[in-house]
Protein backbone atom coordinates (compact mmCIF):
# COMPACT_ATOMS: atom_id res chain seq x y z
CA UNK A 1 0.00 0.00 0.00
CA UNK A 2 1.54 2.90 -1.01
CA UNK A 3 1.92 6.16 0.95
CA UNK A 4 -1.42 8.49 0.67
CA UNK A 5 -0.61 11.32 3.57
CA UNK A 6 2.34 13.16 4.07
CA UNK A 7 2.92 16.13 7.15
CA UNK A 8 5.61 18.41 8.33
CA UNK A 9 4.70 19.98 11.51
CA UNK A 10 6.71 22.40 13.73
CA UNK A 11 3.52 21.97 16.09
CA UNK A 12 4.74 20.47 19.56
CA UNK A 13 3.39 17.10 20.44
CA UNK A 14 0.87 16.87 23.31
CA UNK A 15 -0.89 13.97 24.84
CA UNK A 16 -5.06 14.66 26.12
CA UNK A 17 -7.02 11.83 27.64
CA UNK A 18 -4.45 9.40 26.65
CA UNK A 19 -4.56 10.93 23.06
CA UNK A 20 -1.39 12.24 20.89
CA UNK A 21 -1.87 15.20 18.66
CA UNK A 22 -0.19 18.16 17.42
CA UNK A 23 -0.88 20.98 19.76
CA UNK A 24 -1.05 24.85 19.56
CA UNK A 25 2.88 25.70 20.75
CA UNK A 26 5.87 25.63 18.71
CA UNK A 27 8.10 22.30 18.90
CA UNK A 28 10.60 20.82 16.70
CA UNK A 29 10.42 20.05 12.76
CA UNK A 30 9.07 17.34 12.05
CA UNK A 31 8.05 14.75 9.74
CA UNK A 32 5.04 11.83 9.50
CA UNK A 33 3.62 9.86 6.83
CA UNK A 34 0.15 8.06 6.81
CA UNK A 35 -0.85 4.74 4.14
CA UNK A 36 -4.65 5.26 3.37
CA UNK A 37 -5.52 2.52 5.93
CA UNK A 38 -9.41 3.94 6.82
CA UNK A 39 -7.74 5.36 9.92
CA UNK A 40 -8.54 9.02 10.99
CA UNK A 41 -5.73 11.34 10.40
CA UNK A 42 -6.65 13.51 13.68
CA UNK A 43 -5.06 10.77 15.77
CA UNK A 44 -1.50 11.03 15.94
CA UNK A 45 -0.71 7.78 16.66
CA UNK A 46 -2.05 6.98 13.01
CA UNK A 47 1.16 8.49 11.44
CA UNK A 48 4.20 7.20 11.07
CA UNK A 49 7.60 9.63 12.71
CA UNK A 50 9.64 9.24 10.50
CA UNK A 51 13.60 11.34 10.27
CA UNK A 52 13.83 14.24 7.30
CA UNK A 53 15.92 11.85 5.44
CA UNK A 54 14.02 9.17 5.46
CA UNK A 55 11.14 11.36 4.43
CA UNK A 56 12.78 13.29 2.02
CA UNK A 57 13.76 9.25 0.67
CA UNK A 58 10.09 8.09 0.81
CA UNK A 59 9.23 10.76 -1.28
CA UNK A 60 12.03 10.73 -3.67
CA UNK A 61 10.73 7.06 -4.42
CA UNK A 62 7.68 7.73 -4.88
CA UNK A 63 8.14 11.06 -7.03
CA UNK A 64 10.23 9.07 -9.31
CA UNK A 65 8.04 6.31 -9.84
CA UNK A 66 5.42 9.05 -11.84
CA UNK A 67 5.11 8.60 -15.27
CA UNK A 68 7.36 10.05 -17.66
CA UNK A 69 5.41 12.90 -19.63
CA UNK A 70 6.46 14.39 -23.02
CA UNK A 71 7.03 17.66 -22.72
CA UNK A 72 4.15 18.77 -25.33
CA UNK A 73 2.41 16.99 -22.85
CA UNK A 74 3.01 18.86 -19.22
CA UNK A 75 -0.18 19.46 -18.25
CA UNK A 76 -0.75 15.75 -17.43
CA UNK A 77 2.80 15.57 -15.71
CA UNK A 78 2.09 14.75 -11.82
CA UNK A 79 3.28 16.99 -9.06
CA UNK A 80 4.87 17.27 -5.86
CA UNK A 81 2.01 20.12 -3.86
CA UNK A 82 2.92 21.59 -0.44
CA UNK A 83 -0.52 22.70 1.41
CA UNK A 84 0.06 25.64 4.15
CA UNK A 85 -3.06 26.23 6.05
CA UNK A 86 -4.11 29.61 7.39
CA UNK A 87 -4.77 30.91 11.03
CA UNK A 88 -7.07 29.82 13.60
CA UNK A 89 -6.76 26.16 12.29
CA UNK A 90 -5.99 23.53 15.23
CA UNK A 91 -4.35 20.83 14.50
CA UNK A 92 -8.04 18.45 13.53
CA UNK A 93 -8.84 21.11 11.81
CA UNK A 94 -6.17 21.86 9.50
CA UNK A 95 -5.36 17.85 8.95
CA UNK A 96 -9.37 17.25 7.92
CA UNK A 97 -9.04 20.23 5.14
CA UNK A 98 -5.83 18.66 4.18
CA UNK A 99 -7.35 15.41 3.79
CA UNK A 100 -10.13 16.31 1.61
CA UNK A 101 -8.34 18.12 -0.35
CA UNK A 102 -6.21 14.96 -0.87
CA UNK A 103 -9.46 13.15 -1.56
CA UNK A 104 -10.65 15.54 -4.26
CA UNK A 105 -7.24 16.40 -5.99
CA UNK A 106 -4.65 13.86 -4.94
CA UNK A 107 -7.11 10.45 -5.13
CA UNK A 108 -7.90 8.51 -7.67
CA UNK A 109 -7.06 7.67 -11.58
CA UNK A 110 -7.11 11.89 -11.79
CA UNK A 111 -4.47 12.23 -8.80
CA UNK A 112 -2.45 15.03 -9.46
CA UNK A 113 0.48 13.43 -7.59
CA UNK A 114 1.47 13.51 -3.77
CA UNK A 115 0.44 16.80 -1.32
CA UNK A 116 2.11 17.46 1.76
CA UNK A 117 0.42 19.27 4.43
CA UNK A 118 3.07 21.73 6.20
CA UNK A 119 0.71 22.56 9.81
CA UNK A 120 2.13 25.04 11.87
CA UNK A 121 1.22 26.16 15.56
CA UNK A 122 -1.89 28.46 14.62
CA UNK A 123 -3.65 29.27 18.03
CA UNK A 124 -7.08 27.73 16.80
CA UNK A 125 -8.98 30.44 17.93
CA UNK A 126 -10.74 33.77 16.60
CA UNK A 127 -9.17 36.25 19.47
CA UNK A 128 -5.98 34.70 18.93
CA UNK A 129 -5.10 36.55 15.22
CA UNK A 130 -1.84 38.36 16.43
CA UNK A 131 -0.53 35.73 18.12
CA UNK A 132 -0.95 33.62 15.19
CA UNK A 133 0.11 36.21 12.81
CA UNK A 134 3.70 35.77 15.21
CA UNK A 135 3.52 32.15 15.01
CA UNK A 136 3.15 32.26 11.47
CA UNK A 137 6.38 34.57 11.32
CA UNK A 138 8.40 32.43 13.42
CA UNK A 139 7.71 29.38 11.42
CA UNK A 140 8.55 30.72 8.31
CA UNK A 141 12.57 29.88 8.95
CA UNK A 142 10.99 25.87 8.94
CA UNK A 143 9.30 25.90 6.30
CA UNK A 144 11.95 27.80 4.58
CA UNK A 145 14.27 24.91 5.29
CA UNK A 146 12.08 22.68 3.56
CA UNK A 147 11.71 24.99 0.75
CA UNK A 148 15.71 24.82 0.42
CA UNK A 149 16.00 20.93 0.15
CA UNK A 150 13.25 21.24 -2.41
CA UNK A 151 15.22 23.47 -4.09
CA UNK A 152 18.77 21.58 -3.54
CA UNK A 153 17.10 18.62 -5.48
CA UNK A 154 15.69 20.09 -7.93
CA UNK A 155 19.68 21.41 -9.10
CA UNK A 156 20.77 17.74 -8.78
CA UNK A 157 17.44 16.70 -11.22
CA UNK A 158 18.30 19.41 -13.53
CA UNK A 159 22.07 18.51 -13.65
CA UNK A 160 21.09 14.96 -13.96
CA UNK A 161 18.67 15.45 -16.58
CA UNK A 162 21.60 17.52 -18.86
CA UNK A 163 23.38 14.28 -18.91
CA UNK A 164 21.05 12.11 -19.76
CA UNK A 165 17.03 13.42 -20.70
CA UNK A 166 15.75 10.02 -18.77
CA UNK A 167 16.71 10.80 -15.42
CA UNK A 168 14.90 14.38 -15.36
CA UNK A 169 12.47 14.74 -13.10
CA UNK A 170 8.90 13.52 -13.25
CA UNK A 171 7.60 16.07 -11.04
CA UNK A 172 6.22 19.32 -10.46
CA UNK A 173 6.45 21.38 -7.66
CA UNK A 174 3.52 23.34 -6.29
CA UNK A 175 2.44 25.15 -3.61
CA UNK A 176 -1.79 26.26 -2.13
CA UNK A 177 -1.58 28.49 0.85
CA UNK A 178 -4.63 29.50 2.49
CA UNK A 179 -4.94 32.67 4.37
CA UNK A 180 -2.17 33.32 6.73
CA UNK A 181 -0.58 30.69 5.16
CA UNK A 182 0.54 32.48 2.44
CA UNK A 183 2.31 34.98 5.09
CA UNK A 184 4.21 31.71 6.53
CA UNK A 185 5.10 30.99 2.82
CA UNK A 186 5.82 34.96 1.79
CA UNK A 187 8.63 34.93 4.37
CA UNK A 188 9.78 31.73 3.48
CA UNK A 189 10.05 32.18 0.18
CA UNK A 190 12.08 35.70 0.93
CA UNK A 191 14.76 34.00 3.30
CA UNK A 192 14.83 30.28 0.81
CA UNK A 193 15.64 33.09 -1.68
CA UNK A 194 18.08 35.32 -0.31
CA UNK A 195 19.76 32.15 1.59
CA UNK A 196 20.64 30.60 -2.19
CA UNK A 197 21.63 34.02 -2.84
CA UNK A 198 19.16 34.99 -4.94
CA UNK A 199 19.42 32.29 -7.73
CA UNK A 200 18.07 32.26 -11.17
CA UNK A 201 18.81 28.69 -12.23
CA UNK A 202 15.45 26.96 -11.74
CA UNK A 203 12.25 27.11 -10.56
CA UNK A 204 11.65 26.25 -6.89
CA UNK A 205 7.62 25.99 -7.86
CA UNK A 206 5.79 25.48 -10.72
CA UNK A 207 2.24 26.92 -9.82
CA UNK A 208 1.50 28.70 -6.52
CA UNK A 209 -1.83 29.35 -5.30
CA UNK A 210 -2.64 31.69 -2.88
CA UNK A 211 -5.82 31.45 -1.41
CA UNK A 212 -7.89 34.04 0.29
CA UNK A 213 -4.16 35.29 1.49
CA UNK A 214 -3.92 37.06 4.41
CA UNK A 215 -1.39 39.75 3.26
CA UNK A 216 -0.79 42.99 1.79
CA UNK A 217 -2.37 43.21 -1.99
CA UNK A 218 1.07 45.46 -2.86
CA UNK A 219 2.98 42.15 -2.00
CA UNK A 220 4.82 42.10 -5.71
CA UNK A 221 4.78 45.90 -6.05
CA UNK A 222 8.53 46.05 -7.03
CA UNK A 223 7.64 44.12 -10.26
CA UNK A 224 10.43 42.79 -12.08
CA UNK A 225 13.00 44.40 -10.38
CA UNK A 226 15.11 42.25 -7.77
CA UNK A 227 15.61 44.19 -4.38
CA UNK A 228 14.19 43.73 -1.00
CA UNK A 229 10.43 43.62 -1.22
CA UNK A 230 8.40 40.99 0.37
CA UNK A 231 7.32 39.00 -2.59
CA UNK A 232 10.09 39.22 -4.59
CA UNK A 233 11.11 35.77 -3.16
CA UNK A 234 7.56 34.42 -4.39
CA UNK A 235 7.91 35.94 -7.79
CA UNK A 236 11.38 34.74 -8.43
CA UNK A 237 10.91 31.00 -7.27
CA UNK A 238 7.81 30.48 -8.62
CA UNK A 239 6.61 30.42 -12.49
CA UNK A 240 3.58 31.49 -12.08
CA UNK A 241 1.46 32.65 -9.14
CA UNK A 242 -2.48 32.98 -9.12
CA UNK A 243 -4.12 34.95 -6.38
CA UNK A 244 -7.58 33.95 -5.57
CA UNK A 245 -10.05 36.30 -3.85
CA UNK A 246 -13.30 37.71 -3.44
CA UNK A 247 -14.90 41.13 -1.94
CA UNK A 248 -17.21 38.79 -0.26
CA UNK A 249 -14.83 36.85 2.06
CA UNK A 250 -16.04 38.41 5.56
CA UNK A 251 -13.12 37.06 7.56
CA UNK A 252 -10.29 39.16 5.70
CA UNK A 253 -12.59 41.67 6.30
CA UNK A 254 -11.75 40.94 10.10
CA UNK A 255 -8.36 41.08 9.27
CA UNK A 256 -7.87 43.95 7.56
CA UNK A 257 -10.01 45.76 10.81
CA UNK A 258 -7.61 44.28 13.65
CA UNK A 259 -4.48 45.50 11.29
CA UNK A 260 -5.34 48.90 11.52
CA UNK A 261 -2.47 50.21 8.80
CA UNK A 262 -0.70 48.56 5.95
CA UNK A 263 -2.43 47.88 2.62
CA UNK A 264 -5.46 45.73 1.67
CA UNK A 265 -5.70 42.20 1.73
CA UNK A 266 -4.66 40.31 -1.33
CA UNK A 267 -7.45 37.51 -0.98
CA UNK A 268 -10.46 40.52 -0.42
CA UNK A 269 -9.55 43.23 -2.48
CA UNK A 270 -7.02 41.46 -5.21
CA UNK A 271 -3.69 42.77 -6.27
CA UNK A 272 -2.89 46.32 -6.41
CA UNK A 273 -3.59 47.58 -9.85
CA UNK A 274 -1.25 50.54 -9.46
CA UNK A 275 2.11 48.36 -8.88
CA UNK A 276 4.28 47.50 -11.51
CA UNK A 277 3.00 43.72 -11.31
CA UNK A 278 5.83 41.42 -12.44
CA UNK A 279 4.41 39.20 -15.26
CA UNK A 280 3.94 35.50 -13.79
CA UNK A 281 1.58 36.78 -10.87
CA UNK A 282 -1.72 37.15 -11.87
CA UNK A 283 -5.45 37.22 -9.81
CA UNK A 284 -9.39 35.46 -10.33
CA UNK A 285 -12.15 37.02 -8.90
CA UNK A 286 -13.96 34.12 -7.75
CA UNK A 287 -16.70 35.73 -6.07
CA UNK A 288 -19.24 34.77 -8.95
CA UNK A 289 -18.27 31.10 -7.84
CA UNK A 290 -20.20 30.65 -4.73
CA UNK A 291 -23.70 30.30 -4.47
CA UNK A 292 -25.36 33.48 -3.34
CA UNK A 293 -26.24 32.23 0.20
CA UNK A 294 -22.49 30.82 0.71
CA UNK A 295 -21.61 32.23 4.04
CA UNK A 296 -18.53 31.06 4.79
CA UNK A 297 -16.13 32.10 1.54
CA UNK A 298 -12.85 32.16 3.59
CA UNK A 299 -13.07 28.41 3.43
CA UNK A 300 -15.31 27.61 0.92
CA UNK A 301 -12.99 27.90 -1.91
CA UNK A 302 -11.99 23.94 -0.78
CA UNK A 303 -16.02 23.22 -0.80
CA UNK A 304 -17.04 24.39 -3.32
CA UNK A 305 -16.79 22.03 -6.81
CA UNK A 306 -16.38 24.98 -9.04
CA UNK A 307 -13.60 26.45 -7.34
CA UNK A 308 -11.64 23.31 -6.68
CA UNK A 309 -11.33 22.36 -10.43
CA UNK A 310 -10.50 25.57 -11.06
CA UNK A 311 -7.66 24.95 -8.84
CA UNK A 312 -6.80 21.63 -10.41
CA UNK A 313 -6.56 23.35 -13.63
CA UNK A 314 -4.38 26.12 -12.40
CA UNK A 315 -2.18 23.28 -11.44
CA UNK A 316 -2.05 21.44 -14.50
CA UNK A 317 -0.86 24.82 -16.30
CA UNK A 318 -3.13 25.63 -18.41
CA UNK A 319 -3.18 29.59 -19.95
CA UNK A 320 -4.38 32.23 -18.03
CA UNK A 321 -6.00 33.27 -21.27
CA UNK A 322 -7.60 29.44 -21.60
CA UNK A 323 -8.55 28.74 -18.04
CA UNK A 324 -11.47 31.87 -18.51
CA UNK A 325 -11.79 31.10 -22.38
CA UNK A 326 -12.72 27.61 -21.03
CA UNK A 327 -14.90 28.17 -18.37
CA UNK A 328 -12.94 27.86 -15.36
CA UNK A 329 -12.29 31.17 -14.30
CA UNK A 330 -14.46 34.48 -14.33
CA UNK A 331 -13.70 37.21 -16.77
CA UNK A 332 -11.25 39.30 -14.88
CA UNK A 333 -9.78 42.45 -15.29
CA UNK A 334 -6.46 41.38 -16.60
CA UNK A 335 -6.97 38.24 -18.56
CA UNK A 336 -8.47 38.31 -22.28
CA UNK A 337 -11.45 36.52 -22.87
CA UNK A 338 -9.68 34.62 -25.63
CA UNK A 339 -6.20 34.06 -25.76
CA UNK A 340 -4.03 31.35 -28.01
CA UNK A 341 -2.76 28.65 -25.78
CA UNK A 342 0.74 29.06 -24.61
CA UNK A 343 2.68 26.07 -23.35
CA UNK A 344 3.25 27.13 -19.23
CA UNK A 345 5.67 24.39 -17.45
Amino acid sequence: MSIQFWMISNRAVVTKSGKQSLGKEEGTLSFYTKQDDGKSLNDLANWSAVSAERFQKLLIGQADAFPRIPEEQHEDQKHVTIFVHGYNNSWDGAASRYEKLVRDLYAGSQSLGVCILFTWPSDGATSSYYPDRKDARESAEELADVLSRLYDWLLIKQADAHNDVRNACRAKVSVIAHSMGNYVLQYAMRWAWTRANRPLLVSLVNQLIMVAADVDNDLFKDGEQVGDADGEGISNLTYRTTALYSGRDSVLGVSAGLKHFGKRRLGRSGLDRKADLPDNVWDVDCSTLFTAAQDNIHSAYFEEPRTVELMRQILRGLDRGVLVDRGFAPGDRSVPVTTTPTTEH
